[in-house]
């Protein structure tokens, strides 16, 4: 069996499971899911990593979001669609969406921290025709019958805070890190929570204390990976991590809903790819036409303040509008 169809039987499994994870999860684990860690089905035959051990913890992190080897390359890539939620109306397909992430590892050493890393990426999103997977640039919206341009999701970069890396300790000393996935059939599964999102839209005007103006949504990140490969102390990576990312949120500002009720909702399914060069052509291509910066991941200093699509699409409108092609 190859890997790509491994990874794919691999991702059946994690979907069927039902397993949701917010990556910003801190939720801790139950004594089970504890004492699964240590009766995993790994090789005892290869050197293997201890999921108690706070620095073998971050070694198993940076395996699951990047590499051992510093500043190596990592991609991710989902794809699925985005549907259209409103009282009283049928949900509509809207779009397929397909997207990559970019990413590489900062590994550090603290004398009393111990081992940390920062992970630092960009990553697209394309809206792709659900009857011709071709991106779109402008989309009729089907509830106005307005001629929109269509703005990709583009966010340049989406890093760990400079200024809090994550390390096996605390500045006292004390275990911080923590395994937190839990073990079923050979796989290690990530699940347990869900990012509930609720900040300051930056596209808001200076009176929403009293008309409203928040981001509100929520997202479902899963991953799924080999045990093998995680407790292998030789392996620099985890190449068959499976992933899913859901999200349920206001309209896209770009979709010029207005006040509109309802709401968008994405579901997604995807895995590491050992390489850009592995990414559908639909979204090789469109980098490379309109986004080259995305083919590697940011420099491992970078210190930039993370981009979203509400930013990126404040950007956009700000250009149109001084072109007076708004």
């Amino acid at each position: 069996m190859d890997r790509f169809t491994k990874t794919l039987l691999s991702l059946r499994y994690l979907i069927c499971a039902g397993v949701v994870l917010a990556s910003c999860s801190s939720t801790s684990m139950s004594d089970s899911a504890a004492s699964s860690i240590t009766s995993g089905r790994a090789d005892p035959s290869v050197q293997q990593l201890d999921p108690s051990n706070p620095e073998d913890v971050i070694r198993i992190n940076i395996k699951q979001s990047c590499s051992l080897q510093e500043g190596v390359d990592t991609v991710f890539w989902w794809h699925g669609k985005m549907y259209s939620r409103r009282p009283g109306e049928r949900d509509r397909h809207l779009f397929n969406v397909q997207g990559m992430n970019v990413r590489a590892c900062d590994i550090l050493k603290d004398s009393k921290r111990g081992l940390g890393f920062r992970s630092v990426s960009r990553e697209v999103m394309f809206y792709l025709d659900p009857e011709t997977n071709e991106v779109v640039d402008t989309w009729v919206n089907p509830w106005s019958n307005e001629e929109v341009r269509v703005i990709q999701v583009a966010n340049d970069p989406v890093s760990m805070n400079i200024n809090r890396p994550s390390y096996a300790y605390d500045e006292d000393g004390n275990p911080s890190a923590q395994f937190r996935s839990f073990e079923h059939n050979g796989y290690y599964l990530n699940g347990g929570g869900a990012a509930r999102l609720f900040y300051k839209n930056p596209l808001a005007g200076e009176y929403q204390d009293y008309v409203g103006g928040t981001y509100h949504a929520m997202e479902f990140g899963t991953g799924a990976s080999p045990i093998d490969d995680v407790l292998d102390a030789n392996a620099d990576y985890i190449k068959d991590r499976v992933i899913s990312w859901a999200r349920v949120s206001k309209w896209l500002p770009w979709m010029k809903m207005g006040d509109r009720d309802g709401v968008a909702i994405f579901h997604t399914a995807g895995m590491r790819l050992g390489s850009w060069d592995e990414l559908p052509d639909v979204v090789k291509n469109e980098i490379l036409e309109n986004y080259p910066e995305y083919v590697t991941a940011p420099p491992l200093d970078d210190d930039r303040p993370n981009e979203t699509s509400w930013t990126v699409t404040q950007k956009a409108i700000d250009s149109w509008r001084a072109e007076g092609t708004d």
